[in-house]
């Protein structure tokens, strides 16, 4: 009598024949499945399951000071570049409420960046690097230098308020040039702050926000400058709001580009942006985008008009940056939309160079 295989021998044995029926010789398949005979096949096309039905990746723990941030700073960069604008073409009144939305916007923006990081020494802690690979690092200088170029230029409106004589009448004299350079220094940086939020955001694995990487920055520029066209379209005079109706029409269609772009270039990972509580704030982002750029259009002799667009206007940006971040959310919690891109890509390149040539 033979002696019975080993253990581990069988159970090759058994892999070898699961689903090979008559011997262990494979069965043969039409395209349908099923066998030569007609027989169903043993086995069932296999189908996405993740592990346990957990998600792939971790989804972002920031709260939502996190979406708030990234408005509030879009807004900053926003009034920055209109006050810009306004000083160029001396008027006055949207100059001022440029300056000062910057101001008050950054300020806030660094509350919301201080608070998520739940210390605010490690906000001073990242400023005593810098990495020009870290779009964090990068944001952190980008957010003090701005902030302190803001603060002078929004210090210096109230120079004339100060006495003509003594320190403080150095200082009203000196203020004035001081705050027109950091105007135009906060202008420069503006760029950077409307969009490195959306290179932090693309940098990361959430899927959603990583395949978006060509677009969010379009948006989020787009929405900074719609929203800061917005508060000058509230705080300035008709007399002085041509920037502000220019600026506004030229932000909204941006926005409303890009937002678009995002909801039908990405194939599956477009969904996160359609459905769900994303999907409808940013169609109310396009709503309230089309409303406020209508608005500034025929805003001329209505300041009623004016301000409701203005207004409209801002709560478009704030609609769109909860969308974009409730998206990318939505994205990280499915498994769905980590694996099957992956699938889908690796299916498009085909085998690779080392399985060819074996």
């Amino acid at each position: 009598m033979s002696e019975p295989a080993p253990v581990g021998a069988r159970f090759r044995n058994w892999q070898t024949n699961l689903g090979q029926p008559d011997g262990g010789q494979p069965a043969r398949r039409g395209r349908d499945g099923r066998g030569k005979d007609g027989e169903q096949a043993t086995v069932p096309p296999a189908e996405f399951r993740s592990y346990y039905g957990r998600p792939i990746i971790k989804a972002p723990v920031w709260r939502r000071e996190i979406p708030s941030y990234l408005f509030t700073g879009g807004l900053a960069a926003g009034a920055a570049l209109l006050a810009a604008g306004a000083d160029l073409s001396d008027r006055l009144v949207l100059r001022r409420a440029g300056r000062l939305t910057a101001l008050g916007a950054i300020g806030i923006s660094s509350y919301f960046l201080i608070n998520d990081l739940g210390r605010p020494a490690r906000f001073h802690h990242m400023l005593r690097v810098a990495k020009p690979t870290s779009p964090m690092s990068m944001g952190t200088w980008v957010v003090a230098g701005f902030g302190s170029a803001a603060g002078v230029a929004a210090v210096s409106e109230f120079a004339s308020r100060l006495p003509p004589h003594g320190g403080l009448g150095l200082a009203r004299q000196v203020l004035p040039p001081a705050g027109r350079v950091a105007g135009f220094a906060a202008a420069g940086l503006a760029p950077a702050l409307a969009t490195y939020t959306a290179v932090l955001l693309a940098d990361t694995a959430v899927p959603s926000w990583h395949e978006a990487y060509a677009h969010l920055p379009h948006i989020f520029a787009g929405s900074a400058l719609a929203s800061g066209a917005g508060a000058g379209l509230i705080a300035a005079p008709l007399a002085e709001s041509v920037p502000a109706r220019r600026l506004a029409v030229a932000g909204a269609a941006l926005e409303l580009a890009g937002s678009r772009r995002l909801e039908c270039r990405l194939d599956l990972l477009s969904e996160p942006y359609r459905n769900g509580r994303a999907g409808r704030l940013l169609r109310a982002g396009r709503v309230l985008n089309a409303a406020g750029m209508v608005g500034a259009l025929l805003s001329r002799r209505s300041r009623l008009v004016s301000a409701l667009s203005g207004a409209a206007l801002l709560a478009a940006s704030v609609a769109t940056r909860f969308g974009i971040y409730e998206g990318g959310v939505t994205s990280a919690r499915d498994p769905k939309y980590t694996a099957m891109p992956q699938r889908q890509r690796r299916e498009r390149q085909g085998p690779s160079a080392d399985t060819r040539h074996e």
